[in-house]
């Protein structure tokens, strides 16, 4: 009697076997956030254990919302009250639907527990934006199979689980005890339409959350700390959530115009101190140069030991200026360029893969070529990669020179793009044929996965560091030094103004840098052979959107142009300031304090200066009235930003 109620009502009931699936789903989920968590458990070193319940607990909301859209077919295909649903035929559909469609969400997870050490968030539909001019993805994707075979074996675990114990019941004796047709419609509709309900429920993220559905944001009150929203999400729900989605809305922190600009105004109108000096201006945007590798910027590291992975750069830090606190603007590569050379923020997603990416801008080329500047923007990678060129133009610059222009494969490293040494070399000799003024920028490549050097090279620069990106950071080290070496040779040298800075970090392995500050920290470096004055460490903060203000306050530059970064030579730029966007956490660094600001309320407050770790919250101990001041300059920066993008208002206009 019990077995044939277990049979009839449990085993052989379509709406049971659709739930044991769907759990089944669930377990697997949690097993890939417990897998994401172990390969970059390195990011979480001050997760409790009662903190990783809350994530995880928190988690498991977001994999109901993934599960029930990833399965939304093969749930329909379930639940039609239909009896051709018991057909055999059909339900061999529906596994394969079922297996198909959640190993694919399960191979988005395991991406991500790759690329997260890259990218550190989780991957949304921008990534289709981002590397949609790219020929060389199957490689890549090859490459990290077989790098990273261990998550590879993973995915093909979650596979054969999913067909392992795939549930189909019995449904012959089902079918064969119709029933009546009014008694069977009536029920399966009234099941149908229950279970729609409960559907709806769990893709809003639960019953109590009647305002909207949940998004990447709610991930915040599980966590600590910004980062640790990347565990409690799922790469799934991420991707659904964001299609179709315009990242930028106007948040009304401010109700008027001159209400907004009397708090912060992006306009710079420069009082220049002098006649405009036309220098040269040479840029290197440095792949994946960490501040933690820069010896120079790290004395008193190991009892002053430490030495670091770049020794050339330590020589030209110490015959330049740069700062005590300089940041990165954002994670990415794509995120590097507009805040280099446009002082633009990466505010939520990527600024150039954006709808407003064919905004008018002010661009560090663009002004400096009304000055009658030649410009030109160099990245060794095939011509289009990332969506470099389009924006190099769009900010100002009209000639670009890539693997096209280079045109000799035999310096191509495989994967990326023309070996840095031979591509540096090439942008110095260029610069020797250009009319001068010039500025130019070289974004280099070569320091990035798959860390590969170049054969000749590969017992010169050994595995010495504990990460295989440091040996490649030598070596782009040393590129950096033979273009020197070539420069100084050149009749432009001497009237060049260099900045050195990095995209974005990469590998970090020290406690300094394995927090929400460390991990945004980045060289900036000023150089002028010709002026001793431009030297030393003042202690203070400057970030990437600080550059093109600074050079252009240098220079003298005479033209009004927005900027959400300062002019750092300005004695009359008091309140020093960096900000960038930590996943879904606006961090803003001033004085000593870092505050995290999650779009409506502050969530921390640190001393990031004395307590390096971060692991003294003081919100509640620290002055209202200074954090009040503070929210309040955040607000207003964030709300110039979403204004002028969603107005095309990122360029100067005269009234």
């Amino acid at each position: 009697m019990i077995k044939s109620f277990f049979d009839r009502h449990i085993k052989n009931n379509i709406y049971t076997v659709l739930v044991c699936n769907l759990l089944l789903v669930m377990i697997i989920f949690s097993l890939c956030r417990l897998v994401f968590y172990a390969i970059n458990t390195e990011f979480f070193p001050d997760i409790t254990t009662a903190g990783f319940v809350s994530i995880f607990a928190g988690g498991l909301r977001f994999d109901l919302t993934a599960m029930i859209y990833t399965n939304l077919v093969f749930a329909a295909m379930m639940i039609l009250p239909f009896r051709f649903r018991y057909n055999i035929i059909y339900q061999t559909i529906a596994k394969w639907i079922f297996i198909v469609f959640n190993s694919v969400a399960v191979l988005l997870n395991c991406i991500d527990m790759v690329y997260f050490k890259f990218s550190q968030r989780r991957t949304t539909m921008s990534v289709f934006s981002e590397f949609q001019n790219e020929d060389n993805l199957a490689k890549i994707f090859l490459d990290g199979i077989v790098n990273y075979w261990f998550v590879s074996l993973f995915f093909i675990l979650c596979i054969l689980l999913f067909i392992k114990f795939y549930r189909s019941a019995n449904f012959a004796q089902y079918v064969n005890n119709k029933g009546g047709n009014i008694r069977y419609y009536v029920k399966n509709t009234i099941a149908l339409c229950l279970t729609v309900m409960l559907i709806v429920f769990g893709a809003r993220g639960g019953v109590g959350d009647f305002v909207r559905p949940i998004t990447l944001s709610n991930a915040n009150q599980y966590v600590e700390k910004p980062l640790e929203a990347a565990i409690v999400l799922n790469t799934p729900f991420c991707m659904f959530r964001t299609i179709g989605k315009r990242p930028f809305k106007n948040p009304h922190f401010f109700k008027t115009e001159q209400e907004l600009a009397a708090v912060y105004e992006p306009i710079i109108k420069p009082q220049p101190k002098g006649e405009f000096r036309p220098m040269n201006v040479v840029i290197f945007i440095m792949e994946s140069f960490s501040k933690e590798f820069v010896g120079e910027l790290n004395k008193e590291l190991d009892g002053g030991k430490y030495k670091g992975y770049t020794p050339f750069l330590d020589s030209l830090i110490r015959k330049g200026l740069t700062f005590e606190y300089t940041f990165a603007n954002g994670h990415k590569s794509i995120d590097a360029m507009p805040s280099i050379l446009s002082s633009i923020p990466r505010f939520y997603e990527p600024y150039f893969l954006t709808s407003y990416s064919n905004n008018k801008v002010s661009g560090i080329a663009g002004e400096l070529g009304k000055k009658d500047y030649y410009t030109a923007f160099f990245h060794g990678a095939p011509n289009g990669s990332m969506g470099f060129e389009a924006f190099a133009r769009v900010s100002g610059f009209k000639d670009y020179f890539g693997k096209n222009e280079y045109n000799n494969n035999a310096d191509y490293d495989g994967t990326w793009a023309i070996w840095d040494e031979e591509f540096f070399q090439f942008f110095a000799n260029k610069m020797g044929e250009f009319n001068q003024p010039f500025i130019t920028t070289m974004f280099s490549a070569s320091s990035h996965h798959p860390f590969k050097i170049p054969a000749r090279y590969t017992e010169h620069f050994k595995e010495s560091g504990i990460h295989p990106l440091h040996k490649v950071i030598e070596y782009s080290d040393n590129a950096l030094r033979l273009f020197f070496e070539n420069a100084k040779q050149q009749s432009w040298y001497k009237n060049t103004l260099f900045v050195i800075t990095a995209d974005h970090t990469n590998a970090l392995s020290r406690p300094e840098y394995l927090n929400d500050a460390g991990r945004f920290e980045v060289p900036i470096v000023f150089f002028h052979p010709s002026d001793s004055s431009l030297r030393g460490r003042i202690k203070d903060i400057a970030s990437q959107v600080d550059i093109m203000p600074t050079v252009l306050g240098y220079l003298n530059y005479d033209k009004p142009f927005v900027a959400f970064g300062h002019n750092l030579l300005d004695d009359a730029y008091k309140n020093r300031y960096a900000i960038n966007c930590n996943s879904e956490t606006f961090q803003f660094f001033t004085d000593s304090t870092m505050l995290q600001f999650e779009g409506k309320n502050t969530k921390a407050i640190y001393d990031f200066v004395h307590d390096i770790s971060l692991k003294h919250n003081l919100k509640s101990s620290f002055s209202s009235e200074k954090r009040v001041e503070i929210e309040t300059l955040v607000k207003a920066i964030v709300q110039q930003y979403m204004e002028r993008m969603l107005e095309n208002r990122l360029s100067y206009e005269e009234k």
